[in-house]
C-alpha cells in the first residue's frame, strides 16, 4: 500500500481528469471513483438489475446499459430516489474504492473522487487536493462538454457543495484556470512535495 494517498477533488468540469491523467505521468497510482462506479452498474451486474427492479426496464439503453443521463435526472429532481440509489451504491463503491487503494504500489496514490467530501469519504485519504475554478467557467465547460441547457448546468453545480466549502476542507489547491503550462508545473511541484512526503513516512 502507499505510504500516502492524496483525494483529488473538485467540482464538474473543473479538470480533474486532466490533473489525474498529468499525475498518472509521474508513474503514480490512481484509483478513480467515476469508473468504480460505472463498473459498479455494468451489465449483468447485480446492482444494474436492482436499478431496473426499481426503476423499469425504461432505465436501458438499447445496448443494456445503464442510461446514465436519464437516471441522472430522475435523482436530480427527487431526492427520496437519490436516497434509494445512494444506499445501493455507495457502500458496494466504498468498499471497491478501499480495496483498490490498498492494492496501490506507488510511494504515493491518487482517489479521484469528485463527491470526496458531500460522500464523507475524507476518512479513506490523508490529504485533499482541490481542483479550483470559478462557476461560470465551470458551468460553460459543462455546457459545452455535456451538450445540456444553463440551467441544467447550474443545477449540477447546486448539487454539489459550494466552492467555499471545498477550499475550507483542502490541504493544497491548484487554481486551472486553463493556462496548461502553468497547471503542469504546479502539478510538478505537489509530485514532488508528495513525494518527499511519502518518503519520510516510509
Amino acid at each position: 500500500m502507499s505510504q500516502l494517498i492524496i483525494g483529488l477533488t473538485g467540482g464538474i468540469a473543473s479538470g480533474k481528469t486532466t490533473v489525474s491523467d498529468t499525475f498518472s505521468e509521474h508513474n503514480v497510482d490512481i484509483v478513480d471513483a467515476d469508473i468504480v462506479a460505472r463498473e459498479a452498474v455494468s451489465i449483468d451486474s447485480k446492482a444494474l438489475q436492482e436499478i431496473v427492479t426499481h426503476f423499469g426496464s425504461k432505465i436501458l439503453l438499447p445496448t443494456g446499459e445503464l442510461n446514465r443521463r436519464q437516471l441522472r435526472d430522475i435523482i436530480f429532481s427527487n431526492e427520496l430516489e437519490k436516497k434509494w440509489l445512494n444506499s445501493l451504491l455507495h457502500p458496494l463503491i466504498r468498499e471497491t474504492i478501499a480495496t483498490q487503494l490498498q492494492n496501490c504500489s506507488t510511494p504515493y496514490c491518487i482517489l479521484v473522487a469528485p463527491l470526496l467530501i458531500e460522500n464523507k469519504m475524507e476518512a479513506l485519504v490523508d490529504k485533499i487536493l482541490v481542483i479550483d475554478v470559478d462557476e461560470e467557467t465551470q458551468i460553460q465547460r459543462t455546457m459545452a462538454r455535456d451538450q445540456c441547457s444553463y440551467e441544467q448546468a447550474k443545477a449540477i453545480l447546486s448539487a454539489q457543495i459550494t466552492r467555499k466549502d471545498r477550499l475550507i476542507a483542502a490541504d493544497d489547491i491548484i487554481h486551472n484556470n486553463g493556462m496548461i503550462d502553468k497547471l503542469t508545473n504546479d502539478i510538478k511541484k505537489l509530485h514532488d512535495k508528495y513525494s518527499k512526503i511519502a518518503q519520510e513516512g516510509s
